[in-house]
């Protein structure tokens, strides 16, 4: 499976951005997909899962903010942001895998494939 995010920009607090990802090779409705940020000199971090049943998880920062979805026909799943803060910036990446536990949704090492990030840049 190969991915690929888009959607990235600058926006100002309080605003919304669409962020996509795109796949192609697989059966992508069997996969789970996960979003990864990371901020300048940080590490990964989990943001959201979708599931192949579309059961969906959030860390907690961004629940109530982040909305996560997929079309399966499209080959696509979408994480919609509102409510955007500064903390928010990052580089986001999505990241899927078909054999991967719940226990492992929230680690980046669960995942086998990756998209090459979008930048999501939020001004105070």
């Amino acid at each position: 499976v190969q991915l690929q995010a888009s959607g990235g920009g600058l926006v100002q607090a309080g605003g919304s951005l669409r962020l996509s990802c795109s796949a192609s090779g697989g059966t992508f409705s069997n996969y789970v997909v996960g979003w990864f940020r990371q901020a300048p000199g940080k590490g990964h971090e989990f943001v959201a899962a979708i599931r192949s049943d579309r059961n969906t998880y959030y860390t907690d920062s961004v629940k109530g903010r982040f909305t996560t979805s997929r079309d399966n026909a499209k080959k696509s799943v979408y994480l919609q942001m509102n409510s955007l803060k500064p903390e928010d910036t990052a580089v986001y990446y999505c990241a899927a895998s078909r054999n991967i536990i719940v226990s492992s949704y929230r680690n980046e090492y669960g995942y086998n494939y990756w998209g090459q990030g979008t930048l999501v840049t939020v001004s105070s």
